[in-house]
């Protein structure tokens, strides 16, 4: 049964949740209750990734919520505005927009070729744009809302402007949420972003970045979906920030972060675009 709270009776639509860090987010919210709209491609199994966009709305039901499973294209402005409209018509607003999905490449300039660029900052950057553009409409003078960029903090530094493709995808998607963040401000719609610390135990870590030992070194999806229900239930004029999991569970009275660790007492491996697991000053108990 699903717990009062903060998000009972919201109702949130997501990109990309049919499985990993998305869906955690989304049964996360499901707990107390939210509706949850998530727009996603897979319709069908697929034979290297659990999960389609059905077994999560199963989940998400399961967990507590109600589920509208919409299977589309974000980067199709079409049918991004009729998700939304179906949302909208079915919940009768969105409190909370969630741009999850992403695609990735860590090959280099050399490497990536233009189908891929394509497919990368399509999915990041347009459908980053498309989806917001289409749910800030039905934001307006709802309570409390917010929009959620899972994308990280913009570093300049030489050695975080590489892969020059992945780079510029997801840079893309914080630039889009700040730009948003400004021009929201006026509507009392919050937009921030947030970014782990560490690897994500995820079927991109399993099948691009070291199978089993990269899964042995990360934290578990509930860590992001802790983040971010932090950060959707603060008022809306928190607006505007790079945030990073960790921090925001630290500042929020998280004491260990050992329990989101996939294997107890490993050596974690360090995210892209950060320079350590914990926060400054965290001790681990």
């Amino acid at each position: 049964m699903p717990t009062s709270g903060p998000l009972s009776g919201k109702t949130m639509f997501i990109s990309g949740a049919s499985r990993g860090i998305g869906l955690a987010i989304a049964k996360r919210a499901a707990r107390e209750g939210a509706n949850i709209a998530l727009i996603a491609k897979t319709a069908q199994p697929h034979p290297k990734l659990d999960g389609t966009i059905y077994s999560a709305a199963a989940e998400i039901e399961e967990a507590g919520g109600q589920a509208l499973p919409i299977v589309g294209d974000i980067r199709d402005g079409d049918a991004v505005e009729a998700a939304v409209a179906t949302t909208v018509e079915r919940f009768g607003g969105i409190d909370i927009c969630v741009n999850n999905a992403s695609a990735i490449n860590l090959g280099s300039i050399l490497e990536v070729p233009l189908k891929r660029f394509d497919l990368m900052n399509g999915i990041e950057v347009r459908g980053t744009y498309a989806v917001s553009q289409a749910c800030i409409p039905h934001m307006i003078n709802r309570e409390n809302p917010h929009i959620l960029t899972l994308s990280p903090p913009i570093r300049l530094e030489p050695q975080w402007l590489r892969p020059t493709a992945y780079m510029m995808a997801k840079f893309g998607m914080t630039l889009c949420a700040l730009g948003m963040a400004e021009e929201l401000r006026g509507h009392g719609i919050a937009s921030n972003t947030l970014w782990p610390r560490t690897m994500i135990a995820t079927a991109a870590v399993q099948n691009l970045l070291g199978g089993d030992a990269a899964m042995a070194r990360s934290r578990t999806p509930q860590i992001y979906a802790d983040a971010a229900y932090a950060v959707v239930t603060k008022p809306a004029d928190y607006t505007g920030n790079s945030l990073l999991c960790e921090d925001v569970l630290v500042e929020s009275g998280v004491t260990d972060l050992s329990v989101y660790d996939c294997v107890p007492g490993s050596e974690l491996g360090v995210d892209l675009w950060v320079d350590a697991v914990n926060p400054p000053g965290y001790v681990q108990p």
